[in-house]
């Protein structure tokens, strides 16, 4: 399975014409991905069929911000279509914040839901993978190491050996070259946002990118 990074309808045109699964929705990249405003929503529900994953975060870092304004951003996406999202919670310890977590579920009414890259940055990667199965998710998605992929097999090799209700989605730092070792030992999901953008972030999505991931995948 192959989920793209889309910051708006034109990116979510692209990624569905390359082949990929699912996209996250998100924006503002230099704060490494936000809550999109719920005309981007709309606009990509009306772009594309593939499933849209939407990103709730309101600040950068993987505190909960004000999780008020969470809860009312994630009914109004709700409104507005989204049926799956994007989040994940730490307290001041480096612990997955399982009370902030509960809120926002609650508030999603049983959509499915990725839990992101917060669990890199956790005080104990695979006792958060326990944590979050536990709270509802049904993706993880994880470099292994706060610094990416390449620095985080070992870690991804153990989280993919405890595959079951929860999977896990690969991306961070991911490398075509990455590929293959992770899928010997189980990993099914990549996620990725710059490596289809030769550009950078301002630049365009290449659909041909995507492909030669879709592909690869």
């Amino acid at each position: 399975m192959l989920e793209v990074i889309a910051l708006d309808a034109v990116d979510a045109e692209a990624v569905q014409a390359g082949g990929a699964d699912r996209l996250e929705l998100t924006v503002d990249m230099a704060a490494d991905g936000l809550t999109p405003p719920v005309s981007v929503l709309r606009d990509v529900l009306s772009a594309t069929d593939l499933p849209v994953r939407v990103m709730l975060r309101d600040a950068p870092g993987f505190a909960p911000g004000d999780l008020g304004r969470l809860r009312r951003d994630a009914g109004v996406l709700r409104e507005a279509g989204a049926s799956e999202f994007v989040f994940g919670f730490l307290d001041a310890k480096g612990w997955v914040d399982e009370a902030a977590c509960a809120a926002l579920i609650a508030e999603l009414e049983g959509c499915a839901w990725t839990f992101h890259r917060a669990l890199d940055n956790s005080a104990d990667p695979e006792a958060a993978w326990t944590v979050v199965g536990n709270l509802g998710c049904d993706t993880v998605l994880a470099a292994g190491s706060p610094s990416g992929v390449g620095d985080g097999f070992p870690v991804l090799e153990r989280l993919a050996a405890r595959q079951d209700t929860v999977r896990l989605l690969v991306g961070g730092g991911l490398k075509v070259d990455h590929v293959a070792p992770l899928k010997a030992v189980g990993v099914t999901g990549f996620h990725v946002g710059s490596a289809v953008r030769p550009g950078g972030w301002g630049a365009p999505l290449s659909a041909d990118a995507v492909r030669t991931w879709a592909n690869l995948v």
